[in-house]
């Protein structure tokens, strides 16, 4: 680990974000480890020190607007928004679909990046970027604290991340927890069972 990778580590482990035990993915897989990002993002320096290494990684990258997946997205779309100076929306998910409410807006020509707290699967990213392209915007990235994809995964963007993470995750009927007869938590906000 070089040390960009160390401080943004020390930060997530600071804040308590990184948990041990048995957790419901919203993958549907399950893991023993999990990175819970909201409790990083409750002290806006932590945020603002951590999101700096990925708003670095975008000095060179032509867009013009961040949009985050409610609810890990939004506040780490806001900080992200901020740092470069540009606008920062969200969406949110209506009778299970993402939508764009409030007001938001996305133009037809439009560049955007879409940005996360984690990417796993990017399940959620990639219901934006179908929403993103309906409207005739241009998806140039993906960006998160953590990209947790794992190696040989494959996005149909760059994925710009502050920390890349590897968790192993089991199959429910593999999960040795599960075998344990250990309960899962499932922190993340997708309604899965």
């Amino acid at each position: 680990m070089n040390s960009t990778e160390n401080m943004v580590l020390e930060e997530l482990r600071a804040s308590e974000a990184l948990l041990e035990g048995h957790f419901l993915l919203s993958s549907g897989k399950h893991s023993n480890k999990y990175c819970q990002c909201a409790k990083l993002l409750q002290y806006p320096q932590r945020a603002e020190k951590v999101v700096s290494v990925v708003a670095e990684q975008l000095k060179d990258v032509d867009f013009d607007m961040v949009v985050g997946p409610a609810m890990g997205g939004i506040v780490v779309a806001y900080e992200l928004a901020r740092q470069v100076k540009k606008p920062g929306i969200f969406t949110e998910r209506v009778d299970g679909e993402m939508a764009l409410r409030r007001g938001f807006e996305i133009k037809p020509g439009q560049k955007v990046i879409i940005s996360e707290d984690v990417i796993t699967t990017g399940k959620s990213s990639l219901e934006v970027v179908k929403l993103i392209e309906s409207m005739g915007a241009q998806v140039v990235a993906l960006c998160a604290i953590v990209d947790r994809t794992g190696e040989g995964a494959s996005m149909p963007f760059p994925v710009y991340s502050a920390i890349r993470l590897e968790f192993e995750t089991y199959d429910s009927a593999e999960c040795p927890m599960c075998k344990q007869g250990i309960e899962y938590v499932k922190p993340g906000s997708r309604n899965i069972k």
